[in-house]
């Protein structure tokens, strides 16, 4: 049964919750009102926008107030704080703020209002998103403490012993700021009293009927074995006639590796495999046009160290400037990628299909430099340009390997469903060279299902301070 302290936990949770908005609406109102007084009163700043009124300003906080707190709602800020990672809030707090931003610069200019003040628009954005995200940490931290120290729990009953619930309660031990409480586990061939890290088993399925008119729950998890899935709809209807809130946790961790997604097929549910953002149009649009943008910008820069190179190269090795080689691109299709050659020419039949070692006979002493400095890497800008590859991804193997790995390594071809890159997520984390493979595919897995235009700009600075210059680049 739930605590008396605990019922009145909750019931101060619910008037939180409708306070949120009311909360929201109040750090808008402040942040604009300090912005005013900042830009205006303060001296710091020049008199552009003085021409309208204090009042003029205040009046625009009839669609600024509305406005924004329905962006906080697009933005899923309203959603529950227990288990959202603090670093998607704030980043859901910024894309909220620059959207009503850009929205509202837009909007005085179809209303054709020039003295309205871009200046202070612009600092109420800083201060808003610094007290919007100071509030409601200032929450989360609150809530957490309360939770950890027993108070506002959600009770959770699991049905079917397997990894699926093994996993769940490993999360759940290891955060306990979330405020779950596993009540017991209900399974119909693991003998009852069987306890895994705190948490017994209470009973038989079949038992939940009889469980649950004794214990208060908040949610039940259906976490059965994927050889008990024939068992799932008569377990979904038992839970359900409970009235209590039921959820679906799979055990298919061993198939499903990373995190899935679902879409919506005319009501009919859809699991994917695996999420890849750039299968979006819009996403891998955006990585295109950054993609030709950044490479003609770096052609440009980067000529004279190019064009220095080359002259290196000619004149203290006998062959071609350049060097191509097959690899494997996205879909599983060859193209050749372009480098500024670093070995001695060799004939095809003799080329060896393994990585270059230390100490390389084969490496020219130019080589030796623009590899270890990765200039040799910079003519597939050139590559980019014809859409062969791009700035960040994984990088791209031979033939030879990608036949071999794809039987060695699990999930290996993943990698395929993405352009490959110049840089990547591998590299800046040292996965260069003669590296693991297998931590390699781990990186470009992560990046792949995590990526965003801001992943694939941080891994461009990175590569700066992290990628050119690269111990195990021989």
């Amino acid at each position: 049964m739930l605590e008396k302290g605990d019922e009145l936990i909750k019931d101060y949770q619910k008037y939180l919750n409708r306070l949120h908005v009311v909360l929201d609406a109040a750090v808008i109102m402040f942040s604009y009102v300090l912005a005013y007084f900042i830009k205006f009163k303060t001296g710091v700043f020049d008199n552009e926008g003085a021409a309208l009124s204090f009042r003029t300003y205040l009046t625009a906080l009839i669609v600024i107030v509305p406005g924004y707190l329905m962006l906080y709602s697009m933005f899923n800020l309203y959603t529950s704080k227990r288990i959202q990672a603090r670093r998607i809030e704030c980043g859901n707090i910024i894309k909220a703020n620059t959207t009503g931003l850009l929205l509202f610069i837009v909007g005085l200019y179809v209303i054709n209002e020039p003295n309205f003040s871009r200046s202070m628009m612009f600092i109420f954005y800083v201060i808003n998103i610094v007290l919007e995200i100071g509030f409601r940490n200032g929450i989360r931290y609150t809530l957490q403490s309360v939770r950890e120290n027993g108070f506002n729990l959600k009770h959770v009953l699991l049905v079917g012993y397997s990894r699926a619930a093994e996993q769940y309660i490993d999360r759940i031990k290891a955060n306990p700021q979330w405020g779950y409480m596993v009540r017991g586990i209900l399974d119909n061939e693991v003998e009852r009293g069987t306890i895994y890290k705190g948490v017994k088993v209470i009973g038989t399925i079949e038992n939940l009927p009889i469980i649950l008119p004794e214990n208060k729950l908040d949610e039940i998890a259906i976490t059965l074995s994927l050889d008990k899935y024939e068992d799932l709809e008569h377990v979904v209807n038992m839970c359900e006639k409970s009235g209590v809130h039921t959820k679906f946790i799979p055990d298919y961790n061993n198939i499903i590796a990373t995190r899935p997604y679902t879409e919506d097929l005319l009501g009919l549910p859809v699991i994917n495999i695996r999420n890849v953002p750039l299968t979006n149009f819009f996403n891998s649009t955006c990585k295109r046009i950054m993609d030709v943008a950044g490479a003609i910008g770096a052609i440009i820069l980067f000529s004279p160290v190019m064009l220095l190179t080359a002259l290196l190269v000619k004149f203290t090795s006998p062959g071609p400037v350049m060097f191509s080689q097959e690899r494997v691109g996205l879909h599983n299709k060859p193209f050749k990628m372009y480098k500024f050659r670093s070995m001695a020419v060799q004939q095809p039949k003799e080329e060896k299909g393994a990585w270059t070692v230390q100490n390389d006979p084969r490496v020219t002493p130019v080589g030796k430099i623009i590899r270890k400095t990765s200039i040799d890497e910079l003519p597939q800008l050139f590559n980019v340009l014809k859409g062969d590859m791009s700035l960040v991804g994984p990088r791209p193997e031979r033939p030879f390997f990608v036949e071999r790995f794809k039987e060695e390594i699990p999930r290996y071809m993943v990698k395929h469903q993405v352009r490959p890159g110049m840089t990547g997520w591998a590299q800046i984390n040292g996965c260069r060279g003669n590296t693991s493979i297998k931590k390699r595919i781990e990186y470009d897995l992560y990046y792949i299902e995590n990526w965003t235009l801001g992943f694939d700009i941080k891994i461009l600075f990175l590569t700066i301070f992290k990628g050119f210059i690269n111990k195990n680049a021989y």
